[in-house]
């Protein structure tokens, strides 16, 4: 019997939703290999264009390591902007793929992501060597990416492709996101939207789910 929420989907986002995340982690490391005179540049670094750009696809993987190299002054082979690149992912806790197969039994599933090649690659990785699993695909009925779709959140373009792949409309959907801004461009166009403030907030809020 499914119980709450009403809803057809149940979207999750993968940072801090599904994958842990750390991005100060990230951060130190790259610091730890620059001198003092570039840290100030460590404040700006995910607010870069490139970065952004990256995140919807519009620059390649290559392009993308070339710049993080000009950003910092650096001369990092490809495979060293990888390692910094994907340092700040963590877990994925097999007790969060349990929920979602459960949940999975009433709803439709899926991820919305704002993310990018190399980062899928990494995560990718953790799936196979955790919990031997290739990809997202046997996860969930439906996988949205950002740098796939040619779009990111919060613009509201990306909460309406996916709703048009769907096939629903805005109050058939619960969509969990860590951040505000996402939920909040979410809950504008009539998503419920949720925002995950712990690793707890989805097991409560699907506890009902039977």
């Amino acid at each position: 019997m499914k119980k709450t929420p009403d809803a057809d989907f149940l979207i999750f986002d993968l940072g801090n939703v599904i994958v842990d995340i750390d991005y100060q982690r990230s951060l130190d490391l790259i610091r730890q290999e620059l001198p003092s005179s570039h840290h100030h540049l460590l404040e700006g670094f995910y607010k870069t264009e490139f970065h952004h750009n990256y995140e919807k696809g519009k620059i390649d993987s290559l392009t993308f390591r070339q710049e993080v190299n000009a950003y910092f002054g650096q001369d990092w082979e490809d495979e060293h902007v990888d390692f910094l690149w994907n340092s700040l992912l963590g877990k994925i806790p097999a007790e969060r793929l349990e929920l979602v197969k459960r949940v999975r039994e009433h709803y439709q599933v899926g991820v919305l992501s704002n993310t990018n090649m190399i980062h899928i690659h990494g995560v990718n990785s953790i799936l196979w060597r955790d919990h031997g699993l290739q990809n997202f695909d046997p996860v969930f009925d439906w996988v949205f990416l950002s740098h796939e779709m040619g779009l990111s959140k919060p613009q509201p373009e990306i909460y309406e492709k996916m709703l048009t792949d769907l096939g629903t409309s805005p109050e058939r959907v619960v969509f969990f996101d860590d951040l505000a801004p996402n939920v909040a461009a979410a809950n504008e166009i009539g998503i419920k939207a949720i925002q995950v403030t712990g690793p707890e907030i989805i097991f409560d809020y699907l506890k009902d789910v039977q």
